[in-house]
């Protein structure tokens, strides 16, 4: 956060002195603006880089940055207004319009304004990614023999042998595909498995980033009630039953947004209950290297324990990393696998291989394993001082699960309470929060908010969003 506000203010610096150089002028040098500024070589970089997207500047390699000529005027607008008939073409046909809703994966990536507690992030803070790790890893990377020449399609053989090492002696890295992210790989999925029009059971609550890629593909999220245990296998068999659906998406390991632990008992239910129903269960396994400190030993993947090809797993390495370090899987066996495989060369091509190589030298240095450690303890901190927080200062907000892994806390708000008037109220008491609302794909039987506690600087920072958070309540709840 300091450092996007930094680099706002030196852009701001920078465009009112532009009318002091001539058209072409030469600005100064990025020493000397890091001495007049006071800031690092690394804000001024993405200063300039900023105003050279903006036609500001123009930069010369080894020469310096330049006073741009002015742009030309801009080309008359045109008419679109024909798109609305065309978009909506879905709507007279007999199939699942395709109107997409992105609010609930977008209010975790915008960045909040300037002094804004970022309790809404969807990654780890800045100083909780391993960046001098990640740097040390793609300047290996890029020293490594044909580092830029085209991979395979699946992945490169040794990240494939990585990843499925973690699933267990089942799953080997013929069952394994690299893919851009955790993102892409459930896209992959729910494409491959559900065609357009079909019913897809899915947690009710869930991530809102499936929801959407359900309904982008044309598919009916069917909402199957979640509790501490996970997904309600009592009500599972009657979902499948119900509504024909051939496929459930759950995130059995600290579920976003509750973070439950799917229950051991539950566990073989849910791979009955779909293998008797004919359906695949896609395992969203995304928070496994964000365990906490104090969790005890996990329970191993589905996938696992699945000889029978019920699960398509789906795991990555951005959310223990960085936002744009954006390498994940798919592993699945079974002629499914051929499905997602073309459905993933024609999407994608294949994962840029510099990309790979770097994550592969990253987990395989000695730095990847200090760095989990790190976050797991840093977590586990930063969830016990949001935790008491919380129940200090707003007694009023149910918390009814106190996760051991992930980075959120899912919060119920007192009944009758306006979801939509505490976010907005908290907003300008200086804390961004995640709505509730985006994480049904029904009605939801309550507001609720969720929290994180990763995206922030520090526990500081969370002491100061729980305050701001209070006056938020007092003026929106009463």
């Amino acid at each position: 956060m300091q450092e996007r506000s930094s680099v706002a203010d030196l852009v701001n610096a920078l465009k009112r002195e532009l009318d002091r150089y001539s058209l072409g002028g030469k600005l100064p040098s990025s020493r000397a603006l890091v001495e007049r500024y006071r800031v690092s070589p690394v804000t001024v970089s993405r200063a300039i880089a900023q105003l050279a997207a903006e036609g500001l500047v123009v930069t010369r390699p080894g020469a310096g940055a330049f006073r741009a000529q002015p742009r030309a005027a801009a080309p008359p607008t045109g008419d679109t207004s024909w798109q609305e008939v065309a978009l909506s073409a879905d709507a007279a046909a007999d199939v699942v319009p395709r109107a997409v809703d992105a609010s609930g994966v977008l209010v975790t990536l915008a960045a909040p304004a300037t002094g804004v507690v970022e309790f809404n992030g969807g990654y780890l803070h800045a100083s909780l990614q391993p960046e001098r790790a990640m740097s040390a890893a793609l300047a290996r990377a890029g020293r490594r023999p044909g580092a830029w020449s085209r991979p395979p399609v699946d992945g490169l053989p040794e990240l494939r042998e990585w990843f499925a090492r973690g699933l267990g002696d089942g799953v080997g890295p013929a069952d394994v595909l690299v893919t851009a992210g955790g993102q892409a790989a459930l896209a992959c999925a729910l494409r491959a498995l559900a065609p357009p029009g079909a019913p897809a059971l899915v947690e009710s609550p869930t991530y809102p980033g499936m929801l959407a890629i359900a309904r982008a593909a044309g598919v009916r999220p069917v909402p199957v009630p979640a509790d501490a245990g996970g997904v309600r296998t009592d009500l599972l068999a009657a979902a499948f039953k119900a509504t024909g659906a051939r496929v459930l998406v759950c995130q059995p390991l600290f579920q976003n947004p509750t973070g439950s632990v799917l229950s051991p008992d539950r566990r073989a239910e849910v791979l009955r209950i779909a293998r008797e129903a004919g359906a695949f269960v896609v395992e969203d396994d995304f928070a496994r290297r964000l365990v906490h400190e104090d969790a005890g030993p996990l329970p191993p993947a589905l996938a696992a324990d699945d000889p029978d090809g019920v699960v398509v797993h789906v795991s990555s390495l951005t959310k223990a990393t960085s936002p744009s370090l954006r390498v994940g899987m798919l592993a699945a066996r079974g002629p499914v696998l051929e499905r997602l495989r073309a459905i993933h060369v024609v999407d994608s091509f294949f994962v840029p291989r510099p990309l790979q190589e770097a994550a592969l030298e990253l987990v395989g240095s000695p730095a990847w394993n200090r760095h989990l450690r790190t976050v797991a303890a840093e977590l586990k901190a930063r969830r016990d001082a949001m935790t008491a927080a919380l129940r200090l200062s707003l007694p009023e907000l149910a918390l009814p699960h106190i996760p051991s892994g992930g980075y959120h806390l899912w919060l119920r708000l007192p009944d009758g309470a306006d979801e939509a008037a505490l976010v907005s109220a908290a907003l300008r008491a200086g804390v961004a929060v995640a709505p509730g609302r985006p994480y049904f794909s029904a009605e939801p039987p309550a507001g609720h908010v969720r929290l994180s506690f990763a995206g922030v600087a520090g526990l500081a920072e969370i002491a100061e969003g729980v305050r701001r958070l209070r006056v938020a309540c007092d003026e929106a709840l009463g």
